[in-house]
């Protein structure tokens, strides 16, 4: 198993070069770079896109002209647009420019963003509380509820109870996050109904003069909207899944053996079926928790006045600040393949006899 985990974590430095080099690329193509989003700014255009649709303004002799690389130059003295280049690294081909992001990345340096003065690590730690909250609570939360209703609707399967669950799940997964979140806003946070819960934020004022107690509660407090938004879907796809895994087990011989050893229904479940079952669960693990612990959470933190990596990663976006991109891209993208060796391993400890090195060789 060692040589295994050494083997996958190996594989983690052309995966993550080959997500690195893609990305690279294709931002190498798309308008409106940094440059070209401080030069709209400072001509009063708003919107740096405007300009691709043509128009712009007259220029004279003396200044960058109308073939320049960028739309929103016209007007600005040459010297003064390579000064911003220089000072963003665009003066640099992009080859040299991706080699020494990649450098500066192996150590671990994700540089400092371009338009907030301050570094990449920092501004990540600063939204992550955000996303750690939304994320795990709702993991957490799909996890408990799904897997036990999945096991109760695989063994009552085709009963009234089966029937009217199912319908309550595909209801709860047809209704899109941010409507449901918008709706427990209105009926629980003041909007029309009940002053139940707060409207925003993760904490209240004066939240550092509570007692330990008193901060959890707080905390809790200020959750249960937004996860519950967060998580309402994810409750569908676990459920049917567990559910369905399990009929596969139950319908097998091995299972009719156990029974006819005259072994209780409660120790062929659980003894059994539960550990050959759940290993497609827990395969399915690694997407789940990436997805739902760093996408997905734009319209969530908007609605919730919540500012978290959904909101830094789009805004990151919009306003073309690459390193704040490429840092988070590269940090997500190292965690997601080290959840999946994680997932490899809870293989095993559910199911010892799984042995990944036999299975290579």
């Amino acid at each position: 198993m060692g040589a295994y985990i050494l083997r996958r974590l190996l594989l983690i430095i052309p995966t993550l070069l080959g997500i690195m080099i893609v990305n690279f690329t294709l931002v190498q193509f798309v308008p409106g770079g940094p440059v070209e989003q401080i030069l709209a700014q400072m001509q009063g255009g708003g919107d740096v896109f405007e300009g691709f649709s043509g128009g712009g303004n007259d220029v004279g002799e003396e200044t960058f002209g109308s073939d320049s690389d960028y739309v929103g130059a016209r007007g600005l003295p040459k010297e003064f647009i390579e000064e911003l280049e220089k000072e963003f690294g665009f003066d640099k081909p992009p080859l040299e420019r991706f080699l020494n992001m990649l450098w500066n990345y192996a150590r671990f340096d994700f540089g400092e963003s371009y338009f907030r003065s301050i570094s990449v690590t920092d501004l990540v730690l600063e939204k992550m509380p955000v996303s750690i909250t939304l994320g795990l609570w709702s993991t957490l939360i799909a996890y408990l509820v799904s897997i036990p209703l999945g096991i109760r609707k695989a063994v009552h399967d085709g009963t009234s109870f089966d029937t009217w669950t199912s319908g309550l799940i595909i209801i709860a997964y047809a209704i899109p996050g941010f409507l449901f979140a918008i709706v427990l806003l209105v009926l629980f946070a003041g909007g029309s109904y009940w002053q139940i819960f707060p409207l925003r934020g993760l904490t209240s004022e004066g939240f550092e003069n509570l007692s330990m107690l008193g901060k959890a509660l707080d905390y809790l407090w200020h959750i249960v909207l937004p996860v519950t938004a967060y998580s309402i879907s994810a409750f569908a796809t676990l459920t049917l899944l567990t559910k369905n895994s399990f009929l596969d087990e139950i319908k097998k011989q091995y299972v009719m053996t156990a029974r006819a050893k005259g072994l209780s229904e409660r120790k062929v479940l659980y003894g059994h079926i539960f550990r050959n079952a759940m290993l497609i669960v827990i395969a399915g693990f690694p997407a789940v928790f990436v997805s739902v612990f760093f996408g997905g959470s734009l319209i969530i933190e908007t609605i919730f006045s919540l500012d978290g990596i959904g909101r830094l990663g789009f805004e990151a976006a919009v306003g073309r600040d690459y390193p704040v991109m490429f840092g988070t891209l590269f940090i997500f993208g190292l965690i997601g393949l080290i959840v999946s060796i994680l997932s490899d391993l809870m293989y095993v400890l559910v199911d010892p006899r799984i042995d990944f090195e036999k299975r290579e060789g």
